[in-house]
């Protein structure tokens, strides 16, 4: 499967259209997501931010990052579901929480980051790619 993918919240307050493939998808373990994600990884996907389109109001809640980005997290104001998250650093893509996007797809991480703050019981697939940190944005074109 691929491209539209479709998402929705716990509730259904808040859906999604995505027609574009994702940049990437990747596990982040840092201290902010494992608190988003109440003590796991979040599993995201990049899309560019003009692909995805929005049915319903986001509530958003920022920090300053151990990367040195802003984040905003968009959830769902009703249910709580995680939405979306946008990056300072990367104003034309947003990142949708992989729950969030309807199944079946073949969505799947492929690399694991801010390894060095993952807890000790984490298990990160050996077969991902494996960054200690936030891995160098891509090479402009």
């Amino acid at each position: 499967m691929g491209a539209p993918y479709t998402g929705r919240c716990n509730c259904g307050a808040i859906t999604a259209r995505i027609d574009a493939e994702p940049v990437w998808v990747r596990q982040c373990w840092c201290r902010q997501c494992q608190r988003a994600a109440s003590g796991s990884a979040t599993v995201n996907a990049l899309f560019p931010t003009e692909a995805i389109h929005i049915t319903g109001e986001l509530k958003w809640s920022g920090y300053d990052a151990a990367s040195g980005n802003r984040i905003e997290q968009g959830f769902c104001p009703s249910c709580g579901t995680q939405v979306m998250g946008r990056n300072s650093s990367r104003p034309a893509a947003c990142v949708l929480r992989l729950g969030f996007i309807d199944m079946p797809n073949d969505l799947a991480p492929t690399a694991a980051i801010w390894l060095e703050e993952a807890p000790k019981w984490a298990v990160i697939d050996p077969a991902l790619e494996q960054w200690p940190q936030q891995p160098p944005p891509p090479p402009s074109s």
